[in-house]
């Protein structure tokens, strides 16, 4: 190899790890329970996706957590590529035939240039590094290509339920949540576009779940393990008896906004 070039590629990698800050594991402790009891995404989402983008060849989903978007895609794509640095939540992952697993960064992919018709973050985005991840946008999506951002805060019950709720989250464990967190809170409306803006219509997640469903699905907030690993107890052993309490019996349901953001290549 010629001593420019292997040098030439060396500075890359270097200035590729100093740019990219390290991963921040909030979630394989518990990617069992992620994969348990995260909501699903609507299939209106994925349809209109698919309509957006210019073609139905590939899509790449990166973040992919445990595969939830990745298959939700696999139903409009001949392919989907879904990538996620937690090898713990890929052991997790939801197999389909049409999505191919692997264990990369969102910053940085083995798919050639120009060669995703589809990029999709779901509720990863505020974890990656931006300048990285936009350049890598930009290097992987095929002219017309679509790229697909979006988030969602906390569920809607009604009444006590979400003050509850609310409470807990500011309160209780509001500040064991990592930095990032306030993208979420900002409906990612000051997250980066680094394509042209498209615009979106409205989502939202519904479930009808009793109550243990619930407090299980409080327990994957990464505010929630935060907690446990630092003060070594359980904030939702204080929340569990109000929110049961003002829960009732049987199932209620509940609804996320889902927060969309998308551009165009």
């Amino acid at each position: 190899m010629a001593r420019g070039l292997f040098f030439g590629r060396v500075q890359s990698r270097l200035q590729w790890r100093m740019t990219v800050a390290p991963f921040k594991d909030h979630f394989s402790t518990q990617a069992t329970e992620y994969e348990r009891y995260r909501p699903g995404y609507p299939q209106a989402l994925f349809e209109w996706l698919a309509d957006a983008a210019p073609a139905r060849e590939r899509a790449l989903d990166v973040g992919t957590g445990n595969g939830q978007a990745a298959v939700g895609l696999a139903g409009f794509f001949a392919e989907v590529v879904a990538t996620e640095p937690s090898r713990a939540q890929l052991e997790r992952a939801r197999p389909h035939p049409r999505v191919r697993y692997t264990v990369e960064p969102a910053e940085r992919s083995q798919l050639p240039d120009a060669s995703v018709d589809l990029l999709t973050a779901a509720q990863a985005a505020h974890w990656f590094a931006p300048g990285p991840f936009a350049a890598e946008v930009r290097r992987l999506l095929r002219p017309g290509g679509l790229l697909a951002l979006w988030t969602y805060e906390k569920f809607r019950a009604g009444g006590e339920v979400d003050r509850l709720v609310d409470d807990f989250y500011r309160d209780m464990v509001g500040p064991y949540w990592p930095p990032e967190r306030r993208h979420v809170e900002e409906r990612y409306a000051t997250m980066p576009m680094p394509l042209e803006p498209v615009a979106a219509p409205s989502f939202e997640l519904a479930t009808d779940w009793d109550v243990d469903t619930a407090l299980a699905y409080l327990g994957t907030w990464s505010a929630v393990q935060r907690y446990r690993r630092l003060r070594g107890g359980d904030p939702l052993a204080l929340l569990e008896p109000l929110l049961r309490e003002a829960w009732g019996s049987g199932l209620r349901r509940l609804v996320w906004p889902i927060h969309l953001r998308a551009g165009r290549r």
